[in-house]
């Protein structure tokens, strides 16, 4: 499975057009130029998945989700809901029409990776996320703490 990391800023073209970086596409592990995108969890974003990052998490919540469930159901479709993309000849993706009210008329845009998958942000909309207050030693303890046996925060060394 590729995995892709770090952050690029890029322009979009008016026809919602954006050159993929070649930092990525160097950490590609095929020639496969093909991507999946849906709607981000995070309602100011989009996720860019690799085909077969995305054929993973396709398959883990068919193993996860049931259909005899009416939530897993709701999970599944929305979850599922994306457009296939490929590159064209000059290394761009378009943005489908339907996406493209969530970033807005924006004309740079901000690929941030998660390891997973790529968040697709509107530069503005990616700074301000990034200026909100959080306090990442708090939250790392509290969420890896364990992972990385971390004091409890606060106490000195």
């Amino acid at each position: 499975m590729a995995l892709i990391l770090g952050t690029e800023y890029c322009k979009m073209d008016s026809n919602g057009r954006f050159k993929f970086p070649i930092a990525f596409k160097k950490q590609l592990a095929t020639d496969d130029n093909r991507f999946f995108i849906r709607r981000g969890l995070t309602p100011e974003c989009l996720e860019l998945w690799t085909f077969e990052s995305f054929q993973n998490e396709a398959e883990l919540l068919r193993k996860h989700l049931s259909e005899y469930n009416k939530k897993d159901r709701f999970l599944k479709r929305m979850l599922l809901r994306v457009n296939p993309l490929e590159l064209d000849s000059n290394d761009r993706l378009f943005i489908p029409q339907e996406f493209k009210p969530i970033l807005g008329n924006a004309k740079e845009i901000v690929l941030q990776s998660t390891g997973k998958y790529i968040e697709i942000w509107e530069r503005s909309a990616y700074d301000k996320m990034n200026d909100e207050a959080i306090d990442l030693e708090s939250l790392v303890n509290e969420r890896l703490g364990d992972l990385y046996d971390l004091p409890p925060a606060g106490d000195a060394e």
